[in-house]
């Protein structure tokens, strides 16, 4: 009985450690972008290659996501309208394990007027993260990573605002 407790006791241990040192980081500052393709219901495929020398904000989100709701919220009213006509600028909103119907149903209901992208397979947020939504990562125009958001807070938004502006000089 005495070794059975401390062979659990050990296992219990080893567990909590591995799960303290899970990272859901994949993509760290400094980083290259990874490189993808979404891929339409429709077959339809936009690769991030076509986005060379661009300012870059790369959001993740699900529609059953509260911060996300708030995230994209913000997006909609201060952040879309400031950069959707700035050509050295790209916003790709990519709803995670979502596709193209279930986006565009979304975004019917919520009033959006920038584009929802499929991730129906986690594909390429896999190549982002392991866990933990809504995540942004900002890119800048030499295609490295500048910047990582994960939640939402107003003043963290506040924050990202300033740095696309930085990034964009």
């Amino acid at each position: 009985m005495r070794t059975s407790f401390f062979i659990c006791l050990f296992l219990l241990t080893a567990f909590i450690g591995n799960a303290q040192n899970d990272n859901p980081e994949i993509v760290k500052i400094g980083d290259i972008m990874p490189e993808f393709t979404i891929i339409s219901d429709d077959g339809t495929e936009f690769k991030s290659t076509t986005l060379k020398g661009k300012v870059i904000l790369v959001n993740f989100f699900a529609t059953w996501c509260p911060p996300c709701q708030k995230e994209l919220a913000a997006v909609q009213e201060t952040l879309w309208p400031k950069y959707q006509n700035n050509p050295d600028f790209a916003l790709l909103v990519i709803g995670r394990e979502h596709n193209n119907a279930e986006l565009k149903t979304y975004n019917e209901k919520k009033g959006f007027t920038f584009p929802l992208y499929p991730d129906k397979s986690r594909a390429i947020y896999a190549s982002f993260a392991n866990s933990l939504i809504p995540r942004s990562y900002l890119i800048g125009k030499d295609g490295k990573v500048k910047h990582i958001i994960t939640g939402y807070t107003e003043e963290e938004f506040s924050n990202l605002m300033s740095r696309i502006e930085n990034a964009l000089k």
